[in-house]
């Protein structure tokens, strides 16, 4: 059973961690999500779900506007080869959302603890930051460090590294 975003916000509360939650018209790329940036201060995110050649599963929290070498980046983070995108199926799966609503937070459904996630150190130069809440209907604001938190408290100990704007060699 997946997560609604109203247990999210009560797993949050449970933890201590303060957030607030803006809802909105449906979002599905970062230049819809543009629109709210007026509205919505801190850093926003974009999410990369991807997976190796061994099957390896890698969610890439970045800021919306980071520039990402998919060709080398699997070097970078230690993968089996290059990278592919998820499937929708796995997607679901194992984040409980689809695409459209990739989140940090969907770490919350991952029980078996298969995905590995990475927070790009650019976006965590934000002292707030900006995810959907499981779905693409909100945006709900929390401190970086709470992200970390949370982001442990699920079992998925992020690795935060430079993952945007490196020129990297396909390879």
């Amino acid at each position: 059973m997946t997560t609604t975003p109203d247990q999210l916000f009560a797993y949050l509360d449970g933890l201590g961690i303060a957030h607030a939650t803006v809802s909105h018209p449906p979002l599905f790329t970062v230049e819809q999500s543009r629109a709210l940036r007026g509205q919505i201060p801190g850093g926003h995110t974009k999410n990369l779900f991807l997976r190796d050649k061994k099957q390896a599963v890698f969610l890439v929290v970045a800021e919306e506007a980071a520039e990402i070498d998919l060709k080398g980046l699997h070097r970078v983070l230690g993968a089996s080869g290059r990278f592919s995108f998820g499937s929708p199926d796995l997607l679901h799966e194992l984040l409980g959302v689809t695409p459209g609503s990739v989140t940090a937070f969907g770490a919350i459904n991952d029980k078996d603890g298969r995905v590995t996630v990475i927070l790009d150190a650019a976006l965590m130069e934000h002292a707030t930051i900006n995810a959907h809440p499981l779905v693409n209907t909100m945006t709900t604001s929390i401190k970086r460090q709470d992200l970390v938190k949370f982001l442990e408290s699920t079992g998925h100990p992020p690795r935060i590294e430079r993952v945007s704007g490196l020129k990297l060699e396909a390879g």
